[in-house]
């Protein structure tokens, strides 16, 4: 059976849902629920810290990259679960001007699809009453989306949470709680968004106080009475091609953006998963049929990267004869080299000819549509791909032949075509800036 459901949004990023959200899971947890996380939206940090919050690993759902089949299957995960609690991305409406597989990406089409109401986190530093006004509008803005309540955040004094009550009570808007501004366990952050869970040496402690904090000012009790769904009975997961079946996973703090369905899409249909660390100077096991080499950070791992000459030496073995490819961080180190933030340039591994540079940094997001020009592992020449792309890295020279024609979700085209490179063995060389979502419809 499936659980019924809650999506914890905001009407902007940097609000603390994530917080909340981390707090929740880890107070239910304490309390013996067994709740099952999501997170709206392409994100590739957030699932992990909910996984160590609430001992349940963590997907993705979106809109515009997945369709409803494959959305209902993810939430099949929830299965046996008490709760659903899923985290919402940037702000509750905040999605693309043309619709994708199922919708424009906006957390709101979320709350829509699978019938959860919304617990609305605002800030309310610097306003009183006034905030009433934002949580009516939000309530107000969707007719198909419900609006559970608020949780109020930074508050300043008991006066203050009294004169935002007053407010709140005018419009008939419920607080589900009131939190206190607190610097310290709010996470710290990079430019991708939250550092990785890995990366967070006192994680447990954090989520411990985090747990603490929520539970002494949230009403756990209301907030749980107000979940609700529309799925009661879990579907059949939508099944999901593996790249291979013995699958060479680069797998460290350089190389860490996986999307969970994808990973459980290729164990589901069969695939062996081969992790292996290139910061620890490893090759990819020469068993295997495929490489594939994740996003994360790179740069900042650049001058380990180009030491570690067994990774590089056997990577190089390896697609002589089998194929390889690399997705936005892994996709730089396949190329010829890597310009740091300090202007050095580092050896990668030269599989292709990319030269990126961080030096000057240029912000790149957004959705990503593919037509491929060539096959990558687990998808042949012409197939659409939907994904998503965010990094800062500048491409200095892209010499490879384009892997695919790209366009943002406004179908203008992107010029970051990636690339591919085939070696005379029969192996292959594929690279893209985005990170693959699913395959389109």
């Amino acid at each position: 059976m499936i659980p019924p459901g809650l999506l914890i949004s905001a009407p902007s990023s940097g609000t603390g849902k994530t917080t909340l959200m981390l707090g929740l899971l880890a107070a239910l947890r304490g309390q013996g629920v067994n709740v099952q996380p999501f997170k709206s939206g392409p994100d590739y940090i957030d699932p992990a810290f909910h996984t160590a919050a609430s001992g349940r690993a963590s997907f993705n759902l979106d809109s515009w990259s997945m369709d409803r089949a494959m959305i209902d299957g993810l939430v099949g995960n929830a299965d046996g679960a008490d709760l659903i609690l899923a985290e919402g991305s940037m702000g509750l409406f905040d999605g693309v001007a043309v619709p994708g597989a199922c919708g424009n990406g906006a957390s709101a089409d979320t709350a829509a699809l699978m019938g959860w109401p919304v617990v609305l986190v605002l800030d309310v530093s610097g306003a009183a009453q006034s905030v009433a006004a934002t949580a009516l509008g939000f309530k107000q803005m969707r007719p198909d989306v419900t609006l559970a309540g608020v949780v109020l955040n930074r508050v300043a004094s008991p006066r203050h949470e009294t004169l935002v009550r007053v407010g709140m009570d005018q419009v008939g808007v419920r607080v589900l709680g009131s939190l206190p501004r607190r610097k310290e366990i709010e996470m710290p952050e990079r430019h991708l968004g939250l550092v990785q869970a890995g990366e967070q040496e006192n994680l447990p402690e954090l989520l411990a106080e985090a747990a603490t904090f929520v539970a002494e000012h949230v009403d756990l009790a209301a907030l749980r009475a107000a979940a609700a769904g529309t799925m009661k009975e879990a579907p059949l997961p939508t099944r999901i091609t593996p790249p291979g079946q013995r699958i060479a996973l680069a797998r460290d703090d350089a190389f860490a953006f996986v999307y969970p369905h994808l990973l459980a899409g290729w164990r589901a249909a069969g695939a062996e998963v081969l992790p292996f660390s290139p910061l620890g100077d490893e090759a990819p096991d020469a068993s295997a049929d495929i490489c594939w080499l994740p996003g994360g950070y790179p740069e900042l791992h650049a001058g380990k990267l180009a030491a570690a000459e067994t990774f590089r030496t056997g990577l190089q073995a390896f697609v002589q004869t089998k194929p390889v490819h690399g997705e936005c961080g892994g996709y730089m180190a396949m190329g010829a080299g890597l310009v740091d933030k300090e202007g050095n340039r580092h050896q990668m591994t030269g599989l292709l000819g990319l030269e990126t540079s961080f030096e000057k940094r240029k912000f790149h997001l957004g959705y990503r549509k593919a037509d491929l020009n060539a096959a990558i592992p687990g998808h042949s020449a012409r197939s659409q791909l939907r994904g998503h792309e965010f990094h800062y890295a500048t491409i200095l020279d892209e010499p490879d032949a384009p892997l695919a024609a790209i366009a943002d979700s406004n179908d203008l085209a992107v010029p970051e075509t990636g690339s591919v490179r085939p070696f005379e063995g029969g192996g292959v060389a594929t690279g893209t800036f985005f990170h693959m979502i699913a395959e389109a419809t």
